[in-house]
């Protein structure tokens, strides 16, 4: 199931950005992207993945940036001192005008930035922990993405089980026109076969013509298929984060396919076979979009 979604956070040194993306995918498949440095964020992120998701191929990446803030400076005393005792020794031999304090700060070195202290293990935790919270933010994001892409989802596989459903019905009524069909082609094939040898009696003709029949009885599979589509409407039903029905309907709809198949097998007559085909083309339709449902 696809999705977007983008969380932005900041501990007052430092901006972070997770952005998390899904596409289609029958299990979970995670890519994380962290830059240098941050690695050691990589288990707790898939775990957070985990955590939020069931299926798909997900792909989180993190950004941080130093923020700009004024970094406390220092006087490089001995630099100055050195500076002074130079012009000291200048002025002594020529008519050389005192330094002034501004031009002393403007020589380059003078002027020092103090480096930023490194952080302690408790602050470095307490920042691991600001951008874990931030990553789940996201998560959240790209599961309500999800949602709604789902709902749509929803409407799509209605559709499919209500074209599957009418497809059944019209070979149920097919289907009880088969006796008629079989014994009708039956009685014309025997007929040419006939006008050689004895005729068979009304006995055995009845016995062939009822094995015909039963082998080609498909009242079985439209039951089942009966059953599949009730099945697939309670699993709809039933569909939540915390209850994913994805392979679940995926095995169902390797089910339906089956009672399809058979159908298609056992049909003596091309209109139910037709039937049977579209049957097929729907169900298939059905398990394409059944790939995305988590």
């Amino acid at each position: 199931m696809t999705g977007y979604a983008r969380a932005e956070g900041s501990d007052g040194a430092m901006s972070f950005t997770w952005e998390a993306r899904s596409v289609n995918g029958r299990a979970l498949e995670t890519r994380l992207r962290v830059p240098p440095g941050y690695e050691r964020l990589e288990h707790q992120a898939r775990a957070a993945v985990a955590e939020a998701l069931r299926r798909g191929s997900v792909s989180v990446s993190l950004q941080v940036a130093e923020l700009r803030t004024q970094q406390p400076v220092r006087i490089n005393g001995e630099l100055v001192r050195d500076l002074l005792a130079v012009i000291g020794e200048l002025r002594a031999h020529g008519d050389i005008a005192p330094p002034s304090a501004d031009g002393l700060l403007r020589v380059r070195g003078v002027i020092e930035e103090e480096m930023a202290r490194p952080l302690s293990e408790e602050e470095m935790a307490a920042r691991d922990a600001r951008m874990m919270d931030v990553l789940r933010q996201a998560l959240r994001g790209l599961v309500g993405a999800r949602a709604a892409e789902g709902a749509r989802l929803a409407d799509m596989l209605d559709g499919h089980l209500t074209a599957i459903t009418a497809l059944r019905d019209k070979a149920e009524v097919r289907a009880a026109a088969q006796g008629d069909i079989i014994r009708s082609r039956f009685s014309a094939q025997l007929a040419e076969i006939l006008e050689r040898v004895p005729a068979l009696s009304p006995e055995r003709l009845a016995q062939e013509i009822a094995l015909l029949v039963g082998k080609a009885d498909v009242r079985e599979e439209l039951d089942r298929l009966h059953a599949h589509i009730a099945a697939a409407r309670e699993l709809m039903k039933a569909a939540a984060p915390s209850n994913p029905i994805g392979r679940k309907f995926d095995f169902l709809c390797q089910e339906f396919n089956r009672e399809a198949n058979t159908l298609c097998s056992k049909s003596a007559d091309i209109e139910l076979t037709r039937i049977g085909i579209e049957l097929k083309s729907a169900i298939e339709q059905m398990r394409e979009q059944v790939q995305n449902v988590e």
